[in-house]
């Protein structure tokens, strides 16, 4: 049995998460951690967020998870971010009039705008709905998730697709946007895989079996 723990530093309802995990990993122990404390010697991390990324990365800060997650990093321990747990990941946010983020990967998080469009016709902000995800490289997460699946998104920033160095998946709204980041022992996906039905469960069963090596 190993222990996964999930990071729970004031930002979202976590229960769906942790929930997800159970369900597909239910020999494990699920943990939701409030503090450094009842991480410690978890097998494996991580990091959801809902909200604003300046409450993010003060709740993240506050709750003394900096450390945490460079030693699990450091530790080559498998680490999955999602959503705004992602985009925390980042350099930089333009929300909130600009904030910086952990910067372990360098791309920044870029606002949609409030004119997007394609094809001519508006397009709503946030993006809230079901994208398809191509897989833009091979990683142990994708493992008998079909390039296209769908999973569901709800976010008004974004990372962007284009240059992205670290790019594992990527979907179209308006703009081509990194759907997953990866490099060594970190993803990160930008979409919601506890909410994304077959392939999003099987996302999270991969995470719960993957050795945090690409």
């Amino acid at each position: 049995m190993q222990r996964i723990a999930v990071l729970d530093y004031g930002m979202g309802n976590l229960h769906s998460v942790a929930s997800a995990l159970q369900k597909v990993a239910p020999d494990d122990e699920v943990v939701l951690a409030t503090n450094p404390d009842q991480a410690a010697g978890a097998d494996r991390l991580l990091v959801p967020g809902v909200g604003a990324i300046r409450d993010c990365m003060a709740g993240f800060s506050e709750a003394g998870f900096g450390p945490v997650l460079r030693d699990a990093i450091d530790a080559a321990l498998p680490v999955l971010g999602i959503c705004v747990g992602m985009q925390i990941m980042m350099r930089h946010s333009e929300e909130n009039d600009g904030v910086d983020c952990l910067g372990l990967f360098p791309e920044p998080v870029k606002f949609f705008g409030s004119d997007l469009k394609s094809d001519g016709e508006r397009l709503k902000v946030p993006h809230m709905g079901w994208n398809q995800v191509w897989q833009k490289r091979a990683h142990p997460l994708w493992k008998d998730i079909a390039d296209g699946s769908r999973f569901y998104f709800v976010h008004s920033y974004y990372v962007p697709a284009e240059g992205n160095v670290a790019l594992a998946g990527e979907t179209e709204y308006g703009v081509s946007l990194a759907a997953a980041v990866a490099r060594e022992n970190v993803f990160a996906t930008q979409f919601h895989p506890e909410k994304s039905a077959d392939a999003g469960l099987q996302l999270l069963k991969n995470f719960a079996a993957w050795d945090g090596r690409a």
